[in-house]
């Protein structure tokens, strides 16, 4: 029996990143409101038993809140201010980075923790008095502070990583690795004879972009009939209403079924790449193709564009894609789902990124060296698709605007410019076009 694709793990979580903005917001409220509470309850707690602490005066108490609450207060607009300017920059590398990423659902927890640490200094500071001093509680908004100010240099350490080009391809890259595993299984050939003179055909009852495919309630539905379901819109594809989603055979099943299978093809208002390793590959070739545009003219961030794309790549080389076909628990072939298979990821990773990069003698021997990585790697099978990219690549390298450079142009590099000369002693170099002299040995 060929190798099945475990549904569990790879789609039982469907519906989990959908929602994983929303433990960040909670988190953030119940940070404030815990402040509220703790800024009221811990200082009457030190009128009946009083606690060690800090010593103050109640001049000195107050001024040290008043402190604490005003600078804190400044600090989270600061920054707001740089959350702001970073989503500004991510979506100047690609409008589609900023949502991906979720920076500002981030940015949550910090702020909260900076609005709490401000309004727990606002609450006990009303408790002071000429009477009583909380000393507890006023050292605890000192460690608040501590706290508070550590996590937001630990954030803006992190921030500036991510406002350069290739810390966001990095970003998109770790990203990516992350859900292959669980979303790119091997696939299984398509079964054939299933066929039945009268298919049911499910469609989608509004618009959006098919986001994932909960293969596990698809697989148990068609289990209980004893059906076989073929999904007709791939992950990532923009469906309208009434649009063919699911093919079921033979069909058709009972209504309450029906919309447990419609519904098991979750649609949204934008991609997403929890389940869309795809949309992964067209993230980073955004930030390449993005910094090779002549307002941008950065084709280094390509190159380190590049680098994360050649990472995918290997690892999709050796793995068996195209159409999946998923079993139940027994064993028994359930649905089959539409993949783009290797020819189709080399056209996404590649196609553009050779277009808009063909003048750019950088881009084009960093795709020289992506190319030899993936011939010496990938299974012979395989290899036959590089060949289209390389006659592209030597025919952009014949149309440079200034014809000497067509020589170092045919050398691969695997930082673009500036890596070792390749080894061999056929191994072109393109110097000699350049009119100069071969260094010693």
């Amino acid at each position: 029996m060929p190798p099945r694709v475990p549904f569990r793990r790879a789609h039982g979580g469907a519906y989990l990143s959908a929602r994983a903005a929303w433990p960040n917001r909670g988190l953030a409220a119940a940070m404030i409101a815990a402040a509220v509470l703790l800024g009221y309850w811990l200082p009457h707690l030190e009128r009946r038993h009083p606690v060690a602490g800090l010593s103050y005066d109640p001049a000195t108490a107050q001024a040290t809140l008043g402190a604490i609450a005003s600078g804190i207060i400044a600090l989270t607009g600061f920054v707001l201010t740089a959350v702001t300017l970073v989503i500004q920059s991510v979506q100047n590398a690609s409008p589609r980075l900023a949502g991906l990423l979720g920076f500002f659902e981030h940015s949550l927890v910090l702020f909260g923790a900076l609005t709490g640490t401000a309004v727990y200094a606002l609450v006990v500071l009303a408790q002071v008095s000429q009477s009583h001093v909380p000393r507890l509680s006023v050292t605890l908004a000192i460690v608040f502070v501590i706290l508070s100010t550590s996590t937001t240099l630990r954030t803006l350490t992190a921030l500036r990583e991510v406002i350069t080009g290739g810390g966001l391809a990095r970003l998109v890259g770790v990203r990516l690795h992350s859900v292959l595993d669980d979303t790119w299984q091997p696939a299984t050939p398509a079964l054939s004879g299933r066929e039945h003179p009268d298919p049911a055909t499910l469609t989608a009852r509004h618009s959006g972009v098919v986001q994932s495919v909960d293969g596990a309630a698809i697989a148990g539905i068609a289990a209980r009939h004893d059906t076989y379901v073929t999904c007709l819109a791939a992950v990532g594809t923009f469906v309208q209403p009434g649009a063919p989603l699911l093919r079921v055979v033979p069909g058709p099943v009972p209504e309450d079924d029906a919309r447990r299978l419609v519904r098991a093809v979750r649609l949204g208002p934008t991609r997403r790449i929890d389940h869309d390793p795809a949309y992964g590959l067209r993230l980073l070739v955004d930030v390449a193709i993005r910094a090779l545009s002549p307002a941008v003219n950065d084709p280094t961030t390509a190159v380190q564009a590049l680098d994360q794309i050649e990472a995918v790549l290997l690892r999709l080389a050796h793995r068996p894609l195209g159409t999946a076909t998923i079993h139940d628990h027994r064993g028994v072939a359930r649905l089959t789902l539409p993949r783009p298979g290797w020819e189709e990821v080399l056209d996404l990773a590649l196609s553009e990124v050779l277009h808009y990069g063909s003048d750019s003698l950088q881009v084009v021997r960093r795709l020289r060296s992506l190319l030899d990585t993936l011939a010496s790697s990938a299974p012979p099978a395989r290899t036959g698709a590089l060949a289209g990219y390389r006659t592209m690549l030597d025919r952009s390298a014949r149309a440079l605007p200034d014809p000497p450079l067509a020589a170092p142009a045919a050398v691969p590099d695997p930082q673009g410019l500036g890596g070792p000369a390749p080894s061999g002693p056929a191994a072109p170099t393109g110097r000699a076009d350049w009119g100069e002299a071969a260094e010693d040995p």
